[in-house]
């Protein structure tokens, strides 16, 4: 008789920081192995990026540049056509007409909505991109050593995302002048990062925090 629980359980090859498989784990199949919603995955990626924007971008209309304050000719008389103001907008150095102004781009998304977004982009990466390891750690900061890792791992020029179950001091100063690295927390697991990135690097632990949290 099959269990229940095993059939949503799929089996993956865990490896260690050299790339030699260790043993086969299991990843939840409610979570890594749903059927993706790719409305609601784009959805949180257009929030992730309009979140990004500032908003400040301003021009300034005829009511706020300086000078204009009396009309450059009489209006009739001059041969010129009739003008109220140099500072309107078909002068140089006149206001702007229908030009940018502050504002809020931010986009909004219920919590059942982005806890499946990003169940959709972990079951994505299980399936295309995921390499998980047992431990990521490092005796010295050195940057060649976690290009080591990526070397053995066959991954030194992809994008890659590291996930990690906590932020070592030695592998943050070793990842952060690898431009194609972004190392982030398991509680900072995204939609954003999980799509933008070639190759999910993530320990163990990791794995079990991400699926104790979306369970």
């Amino acid at each position: 008789m099959i269990d229940k629980e095993d059939m949503k359980m799929e089996k993956v090859e865990l490896l260690n920081t050299k790339g030699k498989k260790l043993k086969e784990v299991t990843l939840d199949k409610d979570i890594f192995d749903i059927e993706c919603n790719d409305k609601v995955l784009y959805d949180a990626i257009i929030l992730t990026r309009a979140s990004l924007r500032q908003g400040t971008h301003k021009t300034k209309d005829r009511s706020e540049v300086r000078g204009g304050g009396r009309k450059p000719w009489r209006q009739k008389g001059t041969g010129h056509a009739r003008q109220g103001s140099i500072r309107a907008v078909q002068w140089v150095g006149g206001g702007v007409y229908g030009g940018p102004v502050p504002r809020d781009y931010s986009k909004k998304q219920n919590r059942k909505e982005r806890k499946l977004a990003l169940k959709t982009a972990l079951t994505y990466a299980a399936r295309e991109k995921l390499i998980l390891i047992d431990k990521l750690e490092l005796s010295s900061p050195k940057t060649k050593n976690m290009l080591e890792i990526l070397m053995d791992l066959g991954i030194q020029d992809k994008k890659v995302l590291i996930v990690v179950s906590k932020l070592d001091e030695n592998v943050i100063l070793a990842s952060r002048n690898l431009a194609n690295v972004l190392l982030i927390d398991a509680s900072e697991i995204n939609v954003f990062d999980l799509v933008n990135a070639d190759v999910v690097l993530m320990d163990e632990a990791s794995k079990e925090q991400i699926e104790e949290v979306l369970r």
